[in-house]
C-alpha cells in the first residue's frame, strides 16, 4: 500500500505545530544577573580598546560598577520564583530557575566578585597587568558563576561551571614571565580538565540511565532505573560529582590549591577561596539534592567521608607551615580555606542522611549559612593579606609581626577575620555559622563526623590563634634586609595602600561585624526552606 503523502495544508500545519513547540520565552529579568555581569565584560573589553594608558585605572571601576548593577537587580527577584527557558511541553520543567537558593548564592558570587575586583584595582596597576583583559576575565568568571545556582539542567550547569573556570586559569597565570605564576596556571588548568572530562563521562552516563538532562526528570528516573542501567546510573551519579568536588578543593581533589593560590596575584586567589567554592558547592548541592535524591545512599556516605578527610588534611597541612617561608601567609590561608571545605561539606553529607524534605532543607541551609559567613571574612584576610603584600612581597607569616604598631587599623581587623574563622569571640558569626553545622551532622545521626569536626575546629585555634598573636607582637628588633625581605623576581612596592583596597577591608570588617553583632541574618537561611 502507497502512503498518502500530506497535502501543502497539512504540512502548513505540521510546520506551524513544529514551530510553536520550539519557541520559547525568555525572562529578561529573571536572568539579569548573570546577563549583566556578561555584559559589563564586554563593555570593558571595548573600552580598553580606546582609552589611553593612563586612564585605564577606570575600567576598574567600570567593573565595580557593572558587578554592583548586576547585585541590585536581585532586589526585584526577592518576590518569588521566576523560571525561564522551560519545556513548551511541560511549563514545570526548566533550565533556568531564579529561587531563594539561587538568589542567595548569586548574591554571595557578585558580592564576592565585587570585593575581589576592590582588591584589584591597585594591584592591576602594582603589577602592570594588561587591565582590558583582566577585568573582562574577572566579569566573565562572575557570569558564569551568578549563572551556576540558578541551573536545573545538567548542560547549563557544566556550561556554567566552564565559564566560571576557564577564566580563572587566565587570571591565575596573568603575571607573565613569572614563573610560579605560570606553573600555578598550568596546574590548575590540567586538573580541572581531567575533573570535568570525569564529570562530563557521569553526565553521560546518567543521560543514557534516565534519558533526560533536566534535574527533576532525571530525579523521576533514577527512582525506576532499568535493573541493567543500574550500575552506569550509580557510577555517573558518582563520576558527576567529582567535577564539583574538585571546584571544592576536597580531598583528594585539592592537590592543585596551595601553589595556585600561591602563584596568582592575592586578589584572584581570594576570588577563588570563595567565589570559585561557591560554584562548587551550589553545583554539589544541585546536583545531590534536586537530581540524585534516589542515590542517597550513594552520595551521602560518600561526601561524609570527604568532609572528614579534607577537614582533617586541611588543617594538618595548615599547622606545618613555616612562618619565615616565603609566602607562608597565603599558603595557610589555602590550606585554611581547604580545611573550610571540609566544614562545608558536613551538611550536605548530613542532607543524603534527612528523612524529611524539612531535614534536607536544613541541611541546606547551614551549608549557605557557613558560606555566607567563611565569604565576608576569607575576603577579609585576603585583603589584608594584600595590603601587606605591597610593602613586603614575600607575604611571610613573620612580615605580620608588629603589624598592630605599624597598621592598627588593619591589624585589628585581621584579627577579627581570623578569629571569625576560628569561632571564637569577637567572631561571633564564626561561632554560630560552626553551631549549626555541628547541629546538622548530629541531627542526621552522624555523630562521627560530627566528633571528626569537633576535633578540627580545636586543632584549627592553634595556627589562627598564633597567627592573630604575631600581629600584637612588638616588631623585629633588626629588619631584614631588602634581599631577605624580597624572593627573587619580585620588586617590593613602597607606595601606600590604595583607596579601594582599604575600602575592601573596611567593608569587610563592618560586615563581619554586623553579622557577629545580629548572626539572625546569616543563620535564619539554616532553618528556613531554599530548595
Amino acid at each position: 500500500m502507497t502512503p498518502i503523502a500530506p497535502g501543502p495544508s497539512g504540512l502548513a500545519a505540521d510546520s506551524t505545530a513544529l514551530a510553536g513547540s520550539l519557541v520559547q520565552s525568555v525572562d529578561w529579568l529573571a536572568i539579569a544577573p548573570p546577563t549583566l555581569a556578561a555584559v559589563a565584560a564586554l563593555v570593558c573589553l571595548v573600552a580598553d580598546l580606546f582609552l589611553p594608558e593612563r586612564r585605564k585605572p577606570l575600567l576598574g571601576w567600570l567593573a565595580v560598577g557593572g558587578l554592583a548593577l548586576a547585585a541590585l537587580s536581585l532586589l526585584p527577584l526577592l518576590d518569588g520564583d521566576r523560571s525561564t527557558f522551560c519545556l513548551t511541553s511541560d511549563a514545570d520543567v526548566c533550565s533556568y530557575t531564579a529561587d531563594s537558593f539561587a538568589l542567595v548564592v548569586q548574591f554571595l558570587v557578585l558580592g564576592g566578585a565585587l570585593l575581589t575586583a576592590l582588591l584589584s584595582i591597585s594591584n592591576v596597576a602594582d603589577l602592570k597587568l594588561p587591565a582590558g583583559e583582566f577585568w573582562f576575565l574577572l566579569l566573565s568568571s562572575a557570569s558564569g558563576a551568578a549563572l551556576l545556582p540558578a541551573s536545573r539542567d545538567l548542560a547549563t550547569l557544566v556550561i556554567a561551571l566552564e565559564v566560571a573556570s576557564l577564566p580563572a586559569f587566565a587570571l591565575v597565570g596573568m603575571r607573565r614571565g613569572d614563573r610560579l605564576s605560570s606553573e600555578a596556571a598550568l596546574k590548575f588548568f590540567l586538573s580541572s580538565v581531567t575533573a570535568t572530562a570525569v564529570m562530563l563521562l557521569g553526565v553521560s552516563f546518567v543521560y543514557a540511565a534516565t534519558g533526560s538532562l533536566h534535574l527533576s526528570r532525571i530525579a523521576e528516573g533514577l527512582t525506576d532505573v532499568d535493573p541493567r542501567l543500574d550500575t552506569l546510573a550509580q557510577a555517573g551519579v558518582v563520576l558527576t560529582l567529582v567535577g564539583f568536588a574538585f571546584k571544592t578543593a576536597a580531598v583528594p581533589f585539592h592537590f592543585w590549591v596551595p601553589d595556585t593560590y600561591v602563584g596568582a596575584p592575592v586578589p584572584v586567589a581570594a576570588y577563588l577561596s570563595v567565589v570559585g567554592k561557591a560554584v562548587g558547592f551550589s553545583g554539589l548541592i544541585l546536583v545531590t539534592v534536586l537530581a540524585f535524591p534516589s542515590y542517597a545512599d550513594v552520595w551521602g556516605p560518600v561526601v561524609a567521608v570527604l568532609a572528614a578527610l579534607t577537614m582533617t588534611a586541611g588543617n594538618a597541612a595548615a599547622l606545618r607551615q613555616r612562618p619565615e617561608r616565603a609566602f607562608s601567609a597565603v599558603r595557610l590561608l589555602a590550606w585554611s580555606s581547604v580545611a573550610q571545605a571540609g566544614y562545608l561539606l558536613v551538611p550536605i553529607a548530613a542532607a543524603g542522611y534527612g528523612d524529611s524534605a524539612r531535614d534536607i532543607s536544613h541541611a541546606v541551609g547551614s551549608t549557605v549559612a557557613y558560606a555566607l559567613m567563611y565569604a565576608a571574612v576569607n575576603l577579609g584576610a585576603f585583603a589584608v593579606a594584600a595590603l601587606v603584600a605591597r610593602t613586603s612581597p614575600g607575604n611571610r607569616l613573620t612580615d605580620y609581626r608588629g603589624l598592630y604598631a605599624a597598621r592598627p587599623a588593619a591589624a585589628l581587623a585581621l584579627g577579627f577575620f581570623l578569629l571569625c574563622l576560628a569561632g571564637l569571640p569577637p567572631g561571633v558569626i564564626g561561632l554560630f555559622a560552626k553551631v549549626a553545622v555541628f547541629s546538622a551532622a548530629v541531627d542526621a545521626g552522624l555523630g562521627w563526623l560530627a566528633v571528626v569536626m569537633a576535633v578540627n575546629v580545636v586543632i584549627a585555634l592553634y595556627y589562627y590563634l598564633q597567627w592573630t598573636a604575631t600581629l600584637f607582637r612588638a616588631p623585629a628588633p633588626t629588619p631584614r634586609t631588602a634581599a631577605a625581605e624580597t624572593p627573587a623576581g619580585e620588586v617590593a612596592v613602597t607606595r601606600t595602600a590604595a583607596v579601594p583596597l582599604t575600602a575592601a577591608i573596611g567593608l569587610a570588617a563592618a560586615l563581619g561585624i554586623v553579622l557577629s553583632g545580629a548572626p539572625q541574618l546569616v543563620l535564619r537561611f539554616a532553618s528556613g526552606t531554599l530548595l
